[in-house]
């Protein structure tokens, strides 16, 4: 057999390889032959970057770089170049990455405008207004990329059009409109019209919008579609570590805390080897909040410090954290930081039930109602069950620190039935505490009794230890009298002399509830006089 016979079966058998994923067969073929022209020189880098090796991915484009402009073929250079703009980024080199896309934006100074390629150079362009906040900006670039994409039959571009354009209206606050641009974009994925390399930043990127917008049910789905993905490609090492990550989040979700643990760790680990160190703080992240739920607080906060020396935001999780220590001023000026310097509703979104939370433990309600309300209409407008779950128990915290408990006992039952809907315990459990809490607040101890006790199961279940202590508290609080707990705060200040006025500023109520109050309190203690109240307060050992 002669050379060239020779080099032309290493060509069919690296391409019959890479046509059935296996990755390791097409770049050792590739590697071994000769004179490979552009499109196999691509095949051979991307092998290269799916089986890990994104050192050698990069030396490859670059090669075929070169020969594209040796051979003067300025818009196959410009191909190489985007390329090298995508994996240098994808490996957090974005210095590196951005003197590659200036290069291509030069050879096509001389170019014609009615060109594909004007469309792949869009990308960065995209990223940049992303980065800078422009989101309506970034949403008009890739509206350009799919314009492009289509007119030039180019899936891959119009695969990356659609998912950015997406991600942009997502982020803009047009939800269903950019989910169904996701959907559209995995309809090339799933017929196999667009690259490899493409397609797992796309399945990625819908998976990780589903979570963002607290959409578990779909994000759980897009997960098993690229875990199956991932499994189908032996030797797969870019987006399994991504993987990984989603897996745990939908672990998390369901109460399998050790799986969870055990999948962020992996996610770590794939991260490491793929190289990609930056990314693995995610998965930091997620490990400390479940840490959290566990009451393992020191591990949890280690966790968090190891995810932002990696420059990662380990937020909210970390102010709940100090607020579980009793570091409550740290929390609040969390909060009000994160609050000032987030835009767009769905980054919001996942602050704001942290924010409420801390700011009821602080006994500022008023800023705890205003972040309830602004959730409950983001919460409507993504029309997602999770988020629905989540906005209804903060409006349930807020009601019941105000003393609206009929109010607030609805919408932890509406907090607690989404929960269960969507399949997650813990949550729904701690809905459950919410709806025994305003029993309790309406004299129905009987009942509150029951949801504590069911709740207390659920954690003891899942092993979530401080949540299974604050119901044991609960459960062990029998108060005298009769009295609720919030009819002890006003008793307690009753007995220290205060008047109903200052009652009302003290516990952030409105006069006319602390005198319902006190007549309550008057009616169960058989008292007709706040002297001889404070002493019934006093001699129960309640002031």
């Amino acid at each position: 057999m002669g050379e060239r016979d020779k080099t032309i079966d290493q060509l069919l058998q690296a391409r019959e390889a890479f046509d059935r994923r296996d990755w390791a067969l097409a770049f050792d073929s590739l590697r071994n032959a000769s004179d490979l022209g552009p499109q196999d020189t691509l095949t051979m880098a991307t092998a290269a970057y799916l089986l890990g090796d994104a050192d050698e991915a990069i030396r490859t484009l670059q090669a075929g770089y070169q020969d594209r402009i040796k051979s003067g073929d300025a818009l196959g250079a410009v191909r190489f170049a985007c390329w090298l703009d995508l994996v240098l980024t994808s490996r957090g080199e974005k210095a590196v990455a951005g003197g590659w896309i200036a290069r291509a934006h030069r050879l096509l100074e001389s170019e014609p405008e009615d060109i594909v390629e004007r469309g792949y150079v869009l990308v960065d362009e995209f990223f940049e207004h992303v980065g800078r906040g422009d989101v309506a900006r970034a949403e008009e670039t890739a509206a350009r990329m799919v314009r492009i994409g289509r007119r030039f039959a180019a899936a891959d571009l119009i695969a990356q059009g659609l998912n950015c354009q997406g991600r942009a209206m997502i982020y803009s606050g047009r939800v269903p409109e950019g989910l169904a641009l996701l959907d559209e974009a995995m309809i090339g994925i799933s017929t196999g019209e667009v690259s490899p390399i493409i397609a797992g930043h796309v399945y990625c990127s819908m998976v990780e919008a589903c979570q963002e917008l607290s959409d578990f049910s779909r994000a759980a789905s897009w997960t098993i579609a690229l875990t199956r993905w991932c499994d189908a490609q032996p030797g797969l090492v870019p987006f399994t570590g991504q993987c990984s990550l989603h897996r745990g989040q939908i672990m998390r979700m369901r109460g399998a805390y050790d799986e969870a643990l055990g999948e962020f760790a992996l996610a770590q680990r794939r991260y490491q080897i793929e190289g990609t160190v930056a990314p693995a703080a995610k998965a930091l992240t997620e490990q400390g909040d479940v840490l959290r739920i566990l009451g393992k607080l020191d591990e949890a906060e280690t966790a968090y410090r190891r995810s932002a020396e990696l420059g990662y935001e380990p937020q909210p999780g970390l102010m709940l954290a100090w607020l579980a220590r009793g570091r409550t001023a740290a929390a609040i000026s969390a909060v009000r930081r994160l609050m000032a310097e987030t835009r767009g509703p769905v980054h919001r979104s996942w602050l704001l039930p942290a924010a409420v939370e801390v700011m009821i433990a602080a006994r500022l309600p008023e800023e705890a109602r205003q972040y309830s309300d602004e959730l409950s209409g983001i919460a409507s407008a993504f029309a997602s069950p999770a988020l629905r779950a989540i906005a209804a128990y903060a409006a349930a915290t807020v009601e019941l620190a105000s003393s609206e408990t009929e109010n607030a006992l609805g919408h932890a039952r509406e907090s607690h039935r989404f929960w269960s809907e969507v399949g997650s315990p813990y949550e729904a459990a701690r809905a459950r505490v919410l709806i025994a809490r305003a029993l309790r607040e309406l004299d129905d101890e009987d009942s509150a009794a029951a949801e504590l006790g069911a709740a207390r199961r659920t954690f003891v279940e899942l092993g979530a230890t401080p949540a299974a202590e604050q119901v044991d508290r609960l459960l062990r609080r029998a108060l005298p009298g009769g009295l609720t707990g919030r009819e002890v705060e006003v008793l307690r200040l009753v007995a220290e002399g205060k008047s109903n006025p200052d009652i009302a500023r003290v516990l952030v109520l409105s006069p006319k509830t602390v005198e319902r109050h006190v007549s309550n309190i008057f009616t169960k203690l058989d008292v007709s006089s706040r002297t001889a109240a404070a002493a019934y307060a006093h001699e129960h050992g309640l002031s």
